[in-house]
């Protein structure tokens, strides 16, 4: 992979995160990321103030892509029960959340609402048949994603919170999975299949929370 050379101008296509941001995104230490700079494994670009930039396109590129798995429906799961058991795990999980703390009542329940959303788009996604009925289900979770990105920063959130916030809604829904898994007795490599295509899948919505915050921190700074 090739690295941007120090100094030079950051192309004005692409999206670049912080440390910080990238590390979180990817779920390592900001040492971690900072040797894979140095090695040469991540594309960076280095600032005039000597700080470095990791390009979006290429972070999500290292997040996993796992192979197919079992559906839900070919578990024998009702893709409706998954909902209301995540939804029921996720209203709890908001609750006390600073970045949350401030906000009106009529804020909390659009927060609610994109959660919900998210959570439906999620199963529909694990539990389609179809390559297009999945991307139509993930990509209005995306939208979701987005919209609570959006409102977390026009109330003041940092990226990080907003991350975060992403992260324990992922960690909520891949905890589930593998309890799924265990429950309907699938082989490793299926239980770990299915979870992984579970963590993908979200990490795409924290991939769209991400760029929606950044630009709309940008769009703010113009």
């Amino acid at each position: 992979m090739t690295t941007v050379a120090r100094g030079r101008r950051a192309p004005d296509a692409e999206v670049w995160l912080s440390v910080q941001d990238a590390s979180a995104m990817l779920g390592v230490s900001p040492a971690t990321l900072r040797r894979w700079s140095a090695a040469g494994e991540v594309e960076a670009f280095t600032t005039p103030g000597g700080h470095r930039r990791f390009a979006l396109s290429t972070l999500r590129g290292l997040l996993p892509r796992p192979e197919a798995s079992p559906h839900l429906a070919d578990l024998g799961e009702p893709a409706e029960r998954l909902v209301r058991v995540l939804r029921r795990h996720c209203r709890s999980a908001a609750q006390g959340v600073p970045c949350t703390a401030g906000l009106a009542p009529d804020e909390r329940e659009l927060l609610r609402g994109y959660g919900a959303a998210m959570v439906r788009g999620v199963v529909a996604h694990l539990d389609a048949t179809g390559s297009a009925a999945g991307a139509s289900d993930i990509g209005e979770a995306e939208s979701a994603a987005r919209a609570q990105a959006r409102l977390l920063f026009e109330r003041g959130a940092g990226l990080a919170d907003a991350v975060a916030t992403m992260l324990r809604f992922r960690a909520l829904v891949v905890r589930e999975l593998a309890e799924l898994a265990v429950r309907r007795g699938l082989t490793t490599p299926d239980a770990t299949s299915l979870v992984a295509r579970a963590g993908e899948s979200v990490d795409r919505l924290v991939a769209a929370a991400t760029v929606e915050y950044v630009a709309a921190q940008a769009a703010s700074r113009a």
